[in-house]
C-alpha cells in the first residue's frame, strides 16, 4: 500500500507500479518526487492517479492512453483518497466527496416552509378559477342573446309523389335567364325527372340538325313559353343569311316553387349533388315574387349556392368550391353584390362527388348561408345598416341617371329582403355576363362575340367529353317560413 492508502500490489506477470514509475521519463520541468507544479493542492490526486492507474503518470503528467475515469470498475478506487474503496477482495464499494465535508451539504427538505410559499400556487389557481368563470359567463350570455324563432313547415320535398305541379313549375324558356347562357330550358321529362326517388336536372346536347339548317324555334306559337316576351321564347339557326346566330345548342332544366312555396324570412334546406363537366353552371337560388322595388336588382336575389361543373383546376373555382351571393342595386350597373358574395371550398372532396344540404337562415336581423350545418356558414350579412347605406352607390348613372334610394320609405335595414321568396333550381351552361373568365382554361368564346353560342358549340369535341356527370341531383328540400308574428317587421 503506497502513501494514500492504494494498494499497489501488481497482478501476477505484471511489473508492480513502483517499477513501471521508476522506469517513466520524466518531462522536464516537473517535479522528480511527483508534485503538482501549479500547486493547487492537488498532489496527492496526482500521486494516486499515478499509482491507482487513472491515465496519469507518476509525473503528474495525463496519459492519453488511458481510459477515462468514468470508464473503470469501482473496485479500482480506494476510500483512502476519498475516491472510493476497495478492500482488495471485491468489496462493497462507495463514493465519497473529498471537497464537501460532512454537515456541508445543503438539506432544503428538512427545513420549516415559509408561510407565503403557498400563494404561489394559490394564486394560479384562483386566476384560473376567475377566466373560467368569465368564459362561462360569456358562453352564457352569447346564447341567451341569440334570436330564436319560431319555424312553421311550408314545404318538405322528397319526391315521393313526383313533382307536385301544384308547387313546381318548369321554365320554358330559349334566353338563359338574362345571362346570356347556351341552354333552352324545356317542359318536358327528357331534362327535369324523378329517378330513384330523386329530382334530376340534366343538360342534354341539342339535335345537331338544328345547327346545320335554317331552324326557327318559337315556343309562344306551340303555347309553352312561360314568359310572355318574344326574346325569351323565339330562337333562331339563320344560315342562308349568313348570319352566325344559332338556336340554343344544349337542352337543360329550370324549375321553381313560385305557384306553392314561398317565405318571408324562414330556412330552407336543400340536399343535392352538383354536377361535373366543363361550362356547366348549377346554381340553387331564390327571386321576390313581386317587384316591390323595382326591375332587377331593385327587389333582390339570394342566391344560396353556385358553382361550376370544371374541376379544380379552374382559377376562379370549380365543382370544388360554392360561392352565395346577394344581388342588391338600383340598377344592373350598380349591382352591389360584390360586397356580399362569399366561397367556400370543400376539404380534399368536391361537391360533386357526394350530397350536400346547402341552407338559408333569414330574419329580420340577419341572413346566412351555410354547408351541412349551421356552424359552416358561407355567407353571413348582419342587416345592422341601411342597405343603401352599406352599398355607397354613386349619385347618378353612368348615363347621367339620377340614383334614387329606393328602399328608404320602408324605414328598414333589411330592405329589399323584406319581402317574401320564391326557390328556383337549375341547371345553366356557358353565359355571356363573366361567372366564365374569358382566355381562362381554354374557355371557347368570348362573352363580347355575336358568335358566342355558335363558338361553344364548335369546340362540342373538347368540352362534351368532360360532362362525365351533367346533372345536378337533388334528394331533399325543406322549407320553413318564421311564425313568431314578427314576420311583418
Amino acid at each position: 500500500m503506497d502513501n494514500d492508502g492504494y494498494y499497489s500490489r501488481p497482478a501476477a506477470g505484471m511489473p508492480s507500479v513502483a517499477s513501471t514509475a521508476a522506469a517513466t521519463p520524466q518531462r522536464p520541468g516537473t517535479p522528480s518526487d511527483g508534485r503538482n507544479p501549479f500547486g493547487d493542492g492537488l498532489e496527492s490526486q496526482a500521486s494516486h492517479r499515478s499509482s491507482g492507474g487513472l491515465g496519469v503518470t507518476s509525473t503528474g503528467a495525463a496519459n492519453p492512453f488511458s481510459s477515462p475515469s468514468a470508464s473503470r470498475p469501482a473496485s479500482s478506487f480506494d476510500s483512502a483518497s476519498g475516491l472510493g474503496r476497495f478492500d482488495g477482495a471485491g468489496g462493497q464499494r462507495y463514493f465519497h466527496s473529498r471537497r464537501v465535508h460532512k454537515g456541508e451539504v445543503e438539506k432544503p427538505w428538512t427545513k420549516s416552509v415559509d408561510p407565503k410559499e403557498k400563494w404561489v400556487t394559490i394564486l394560479p389557481l384562483i386566476g384560473i378559477g376567475i377566466g373560467l368563470a368569465i368564459s362561462g359567463f360569456l358562453v352564457w350570455d352569447g346564447i341567451r342573446s341569440v334570436v330564436k324563432h319560431q319555424y312553421c313547415p311550408v314545404m318538405e320535398e322528397t319526391w315521393a309523389n313526383g313533382l307536385d305541379d301544384k308547387v313546381w313549375m318548369k321554365e320554358v324558356q330559349v334566353n338563359g335567364f338574362g345571362n346570356g347562357e347556351f341552354e333552352q330550358t324545356t317542359g318536358g321529362d327528357q331534362n327535369v325527372f324523378i329517378e330513384n326517388g330523386h329530382l334530376i336536372i340534366k343538360a342534354t346536347p341539342q339535335d345537331d340538325a338544328l345547327m346545320q339548317k335554317d331552324t326557327k324555334i318559337d315556343l309562344l306559337k306551340d303555347g309553352t313559353c312561360t314568359s310572355k316576351s318574344p326574346a325569351s321564347c323565339i330562337a333562331y339557326t339563320n344560315i342562308t343569311a349568313g348570319n352566325a346566330s344559332i338556336v340554343p345548342p344544349v337542352l337543360s332544366g329550370r324549375i321553381n316553387t313560385r305557384r306553392g312555396a314561398t317565405i318571408k324570412y324562414g330556412r330552407i334546406e336543400v340536399t343535392a349533388k352538383l354536377p361535373v363537366g366543363d361550362w356547366l353552371w348549377p346554381a340553387i337560388w331564390m327571386m321576390p315574387v313581386d317587384d316591390t322595388y323595382g326591375p332587377w336588382p331593385q327587389s333582390g336575389e339570394i342566391d344560396i349556392v353556385e358553382s361550376r361543373g370544371n374541376n379544380y383546376t379552374y382559377p376562379q373555382g370549380g365543382n370544388n368550391i360554392v360561392s352565395s351571393a346577394l344581388h342588391w342595386g338600383p340598377s344592373p350597373a350598380n349591382d352591389a353584390w360584390w360586397r356580399t358574395n362569399v366561397k367556400r371550398q370543400a376539404l380534399h372532396t368536391t361537391y360533386a362527388a357526394g350530397f350536400n344540404t346547402y341552407g338559408l337562415e333569414w330574419s329580420q336581423k340577419y341572413l346566412f348561408t351555410y354547408v351541412n350545418s349551421r356552424l359552416l356558414q358561407v355567407l353571413y350579412v348582419n342587416f345592422d345598416s341601411p342597405m343603401w347605406q352599406r352599398g355607397n352607390f354613386p349619385p347618378q348613372d353612368s348615363n347621367g341617371t339620377r340614383l334614387e334610394d329606393v328602399w328608404g320609405k320602408t324605414k328598414r335595414a333589411q330592405t329589399p329582403f323584406d319581402q317574401p321568396f320564391y326557390l328556383i333550381l337549375n341547371l345553366a351552361v356557358g353565359g355571356t355576363n363573366g361567372w366564365f373568365e374569358d382566355n381562362v382554361n381554354g374557355k371557347p368564346w368570348l362573352d363580347a362575340s355575336p358568335n358566342a353560342r355558335k363558338d361553344f358549340w364548335q369546340a362540342k369535341d373538347r368540352w362534351f367529353p368532360t360532362w362525365t356527370q351533367p346533372q345536378m341531383e337533388i334528394s331533399k328540400i325543406v322549407m320553413l317560413r318564421q311564425c313568431d308574428g314578427n314576420e311583418d317587421q
